[in-house]
C-alpha cells in the first residue's frame, strides 16, 4: 500500500466522521424533520442524517477490514492484532464511554439531564454493564457502538478471512443478505459493520485493484449522490416509521455508498484541502469519540435557554462541536501528549508527504513515469 492510498484512507476517515456528526444532531418529537414544519430544511436533514452520511459506518468498516489484511494472509498475526487493537480501540472505547457515563451520573445526581439520556442513577447493574460496555445494547456514548462491533469483527477476523479466502462470493452474498434483510442482529448492534469489514477483507486478500474505479470517479460519485437524493425523498414521504422494503433499501444504499466514498477520495486527494485533511491523523478519531456528548450538552443548554428557533440550533451545533473538538485535540496533543496518545489509540498524525500531487512534476526524458 503506497502513500497515496494511505492518504486517501486518512482523508476519508475525517470526511465521513465529520458527516456522522449530522446523523447525531439531536431533536425532539416537536422538531422531527418528518413533520415538515421547516420546509426544505427538514428534507435536507433527512438527506444528510438518514441517507447520505449513513454510508459512513459501512465504509469505515471496509477500511478497517482492508487495513487488517492488506499485507496478505501470511503476514496476519492474530495475537499481535489483538494486543495492538486492545490499545488502539478497546482502551479508547472504555475511557471515552466510561468518562461520559460518569459525567451523566454526576449530572443526574443533581437533577440535570433526565430525559436527554438513559436514567443512570436508577439503572440496574445489568443496565450499567450495557451502558458502560455495550454488552447487549447501545453504549451511553452511542456512536461508540461502532468500536464495539469492530472489536467483534477483529475477534472473528481469522474465521472471516478463511471463509473469504475460499468462498468470497458466497460469503459476501450471505453477509449482504444478513445486513439488508430484516433478520435478527445477533451479537452485532449494526449489521452493516460485519459486511463492510468482510468486504474490506475480501479486497485485501484477493488483491483487488482498489483504484479500478478511479477513472470513473465523477460518474460513480454522481450516481451515489443521486441514489441518496432519491432515497431521502422516499424516507421523507414515508417516515418516521419506514416500511420494511424502504428500510432494506436504506441499508442497501448505505453499503453501496462505499463505492461512492472511495471514488470521491480519488477526486479530493488531488486538492490542497484533501491533502491537508489526510495529514490530520488522530483528529478524526477524536471527533468521532467526542462529538455526541457535546451535541447532547448543546441540546440541554438550548432547551434550558428556551430558544424556539430549531433551524439555528441545527446549523450552529455541528460547527460549534467541530470547533471545540479541533481546539481540544490540538491542546491535548500539545500539552498532554501522553493522554492524547491514549485517547486516540496512538493515532498521532498522518503522512507528512503524499506520493501524488495535483500536478506531478515531469520525469526526465528516457524514464518511465509511475503514477499512483
Amino acid at each position: 500500500m503506497d502513500a497515496t492510498v494511505s492518504a486517501r484512507i486518512n482523508m476519508m476517515r475525517i470526511v465521513l466522521i465529520t458527516g456522522i456528526i449530522f446523523v447525531h444532531v439531536p431533536y425532539d418529537p416537536a422538531t422531527s424533520p418528518y413533520l415538515g414544519q421547516f420546509g426544505g430544511l427538514d428534507w435536507l436533514r433527512v438527506f444528510l442524517a438518514d441517507s447520505l452520511f449513513r454510508i459512513g459506518v459501512p465504509c469505515l468498516s471496509a477500511i478497517s477490514g482492508f487495513l487488517l489484511f492488506h499485507r496478505g494472509w501470511q503476514a496476519f498475526d492474530y495475537r499481535k492484532t489483538l494486543r495492538t487493537k486492545a490499545s488502539t480501540i478497546l482502551v479508547p472505547f472504555l475511557l471515552w464511554n466510561t468518562a461520559f457515563l460518569v459525567l451523566v451520573y454526576a449530572a443526574q445526581s443533581r437533577g440535570i439531564g433526565f430525559g436527554y439520556l438513559p436514567d443512570v442513577v436508577n439503572a440496574t447493574p445489568r443496565d450499567w454493564m450495557n451502558l458502560a460496555l455495550a454488552i447487549e445494547t447501545w453504549p451511553i456514548n452511542i456512536p461508540l457502538y461502532f468500536l464495539r462491533d469492530l472489536l467483534l469483527c477483529l475477534l472473528l477476523s481469522p474465521l472471516i478471512a478463511l471463509a473469504i479466502r475460499h468462498y468470497p462470493r458466497t460469503v459476501l452474498a450471505l453477509m449482504l443478505a444478513y445486513a439488508v434483510l430484516p433478520l435478527p442482529n445477533g451479537i452485532f448492534l449494526k449489521k452493516s459493520i460485519l459486511f463492510g469489514f468482510s468486504f474490506g477483507v475480501a479486497m485485501a486478500l484477493h488483491r483487488v485493484d482498489i483504484k479500478r474505479l478511479d477513472r470513473f470517479a465523477a460518474p460513480v460519485v454522481a450516481a451515489v449522490l443521486a441514489m441518496a437524493v432519491a432515497l431521502s425523498l422516499a424516507l421523507y414521504a414515508f417516515g418516521p416509521e419506514f416500511p420494511a422494503w424502504l428500510d432494506m433499501l436504506r441499508s442497501l444504499a448505505a453499503i453501496a455508498g462505499i463505492f461512492g466514498a472511495w471514488t470521491l477520495s480519488a477526486l479530493l486527494i488531488r486538492t490542497n484541502a484533501g491533502q491537508a485533511l489526510a495529514r490530520m491523523g488522530g483528529l478524526s478519531f477524536w471527533i468521532f469519540c467526542g462529538h455526541y456528548p457535546l451535541l447532547i450538552l448543546f441540546w440541554m443548554v438550548w432547551n434550558r435557554l428556551g430558544i424556539a428557533d430549531y433551524p439555528l440550533f441545527y446549523a450552529a451545533s455541528p460547527i460549534l462541536a467541530l470547533a471545540i473538538l479541533v481546539a481540544t485535540h490540538s491542546a491535548a496533543r500539545r500539552f498532554l501528549p501522553s493522554l492524547h496518545a491514549i485517547l486516540t489509540g496512538r493515532r498521532i498524525g498522518g503522512p507528512k508527504r503524499l506520493a501524488t500531487e495535483p500536478n506531478p512534476p515531469m520525469k526526465p526524458a528516457g524514464s518511465i513515469a509511475q503514477r499512483r
